[in-house]
């Protein structure tokens, strides 16, 4: 196993070394680059000259893009919702809406659009939040003058483009239509159906490999339809290059869908990680049926490696799957972590995962039999050794819809004590409630022994009760304590993001060395929005994006 490796000790050290710069000087336009969901390096670490105490006094609107442009249904209006998270480069801000509309907003002119580009006409799904029109659900990604952005067109269907960043324009050869016939005609797992477009939830951000030159779309399906898909294209010829489906499900029952909103990730190896939700129970060692894993595909998806926990038969069977969290890997190590629906988070070594195969190990009843690396000490829920339960009351039963208890991605940092995993979640009043009470956001702890590194808890927030968080964004400079940033969608899972009565989200900051609560949004502050999102922090400013583009700074004197 790759030893934990703490070169980056500190602040600006730290922030150089995971490729993050150091804190800039304040300026008019934002600095730095974000060019996909959770940052450059997709650690949700964040290089900010905001301070701590700068928070505790409390942000204000700098600037906001106005309502973001309607869907057209019928010949009427629909609001639009933003499910994707911000990007940033140059100075320039890029928001995709569920209308489908893209945006590119300059920072340095008070969030004027230097462009806006309609990538077709949505569909309303009833599936989605109540009917929130469907465009683009995903984060884009960002490489070079290339902006790559997928979306629901309602006579096309699903559509990869590769956006020119300077104009907005889109670039020859592009859009790549994401069909039944061509996905399916490229699939390198077990013959599964690529549902109808409408059907198919396309959440999850996308990624691309190192070289720049393959593009992998998740899918997943929506209310448990059908096999999750991974597509990969080829940007250099605007082709679907492969796919894979996690399943082979042809009779609509969801197994293995792609669709937590973090997304792949892509190793410098070209292995694309992606987390599964999900497989119909009683499909225990069923060929070809990946639910309930983390894959690490090969490039071409043809095969690769999985981690399937112990107890992947009761998260099967009560829909508790991992596709919810996504994976992330500590940088200079082999170590990936990433959460679930049950609230469990896991320590996984990607040099012991094991190969693919025909299919999953047979369940086990043994905790401490777990492939991943585990803490020391007997879990209570358990009574043995175990994965460690992080938001609870552990359950085996209760864990979907509002039961769910984590559907974010970690972020990281680093302090001079090691490694550290921001985790955001929803702890519940029993095991059998929906009632979410603290803590909803947790500091974790990589602890080196000699034996293997384990996850322990490091800190909690016992004040703050959170409905349907995002993942954490975690902020430093080069001097004083880290912020923690999540975005809440204050609102249960079920809700209709549509009605007025909805509340809006709430975004929290928190005092990254304690988790004290530093300042939450005021409410009326922030439009209503999607689910899942990350707000983008940079310089001394937090952008958010709801049904607008919204950027806070800290209170001036005055």
């Amino acid at each position: 196993m790759v030893k934990v490796g703490w070169a980056c000790a500190v602040a600006c050290a730290v922030s150089t070394v995971v490729g993050l710069g150091c804190a800039p000087d304040r300026g008019e336009g934002l600095p730095g680059l974000v060019p996909q969901f959770h940052g450059e390096d997709k650690l949700g670490w964040a290089r900010a000259s905001l301070q701590a105490d700068e928070v505790r006094a409390g942000l204000e609107v700098r600037w906001s893009s106005g309502v973001l442009d309607p869907a057209q249904v019928d010949g009427a209006e629909v609001e639009a919702r933003v499910y994707a998270s911000p990007l940033l480069a140059d100075g320039i801000v890029f928001v995709a809406s569920s209308s489908g509309w893209v945006y590119a907003l300059d920072t340095g002119a008070e969030g004027a659009t230097r462009w806006r580009t309609q990538l077709g006409t949505p569909i309303p799904v009833d599936r989605l939040d109540g009917g929130v029109p469907l465009g683009v659900l995903s984060t884009p990604v960002l490489r070079g003058d290339t902006l790559y952005v997928v979306s629901l067109d309602a006579r096309a269907g699903w559509l990869a483009y590769a956006l020119d960043v300077a104009d907005g324009e889109v670039q020859p050869g592009w859009p790549v239509v994401l069909d039944a016939q061509s996905v399916e005609r490229a699939n390198r797992g077990g013959a599964a159906t690529f549902l109808r477009p409408e059907q198919m939830s396309q959440r999850g951000a996308l990624a691309l490999s190192p070289d720049g030159e393959r593009l992998y779309v998740p899918f997943g399906t929506f209310w448990g339809e059908g096999a999750g898909w991974m597509v990969e294209l080829d940007t250099t010829s605007a082709s679907i290059a492969a796919s894979f489906a996690s399943a082979p499900e042809t009779q609509g029952r969801g197994s293995g869908g792609i669709w937590g909103a973090g997304g792949p990730l892509v190793l410098p190896s070209g292995e694309v990680l992606a987390a599964t939700g999900n497989a119909p129970a009683q499909t225990e060692s069923m060929p070809g049926v990946w639910g309930s894993s983390l894959l690490a595909l090969e490039p071409g998806l043809s095969g690769g490696r999985h981690y399937t926990p112990f107890n992947y038969c009761v998260l099967d069977e009560f829909n508790m799957d991992l596709g919810a969290s996504q994976a992330l890997v500590l940088p200079d190590t082999s170590l990936v972590a990433m959460g679930g629906k049950q609230g469990t988070v896991y320590l996984i070594d990607l040099e012991t995962l094991a190969p693919m195969g025909n299919a999953r190990p047979p369940c086990r009843t043994q905790a401490d039999t777990d492939d991943s690396l585990l803490p020391p000490g007997v879990q209570p829920q358990y009574g043995t050794r175990g994965p460690l339960s992080v938001f609870g009351p552990y359950s085996d039963v209760f864990g979907e819809i509002d039961h769910a208890k984590m559907r974010s991605r970690l972020a990281y940092y680093a302090d001079e004590d090691g490694a550290v995993l921001f985790a955001s979640g929803s702890t519940k009043a029993s095991p059998s409630s929906t009632t979410s009470v603290p803590p909803s956001v947790i500091r974790l702890r990589v602890v080196e022994e000699d034996a293997a590194p384990y996850l322990a808890v490091d800190a909690a927030n016992l004040e703050v009760a959170m409905l349907n968080p995002g993942s954490p964004v975690v902020s430093s400079g080069p001097n004083g304590a880290p912020v923690v940033w999540v975005l809440d969608r204050n609102a249960p899972r079920v809700a209709p993001l549509l009605d007025p009565a909805t509340p809006e989200p709430i975004l929290y900051a928190f005092d990254g060395r304690t988790l004290e609560l530093l300042w939450q949004s005021p409410e009326g502050l922030l439009g209503p929005g999607g689910k899942y999102v990350t707000p983008l922090v940079a310089g001394d400013t937090v952008v958010v994006a709801t049904d607008r583009v919204q950027a806070l700074s800290i209170r001036m004197p005055g």
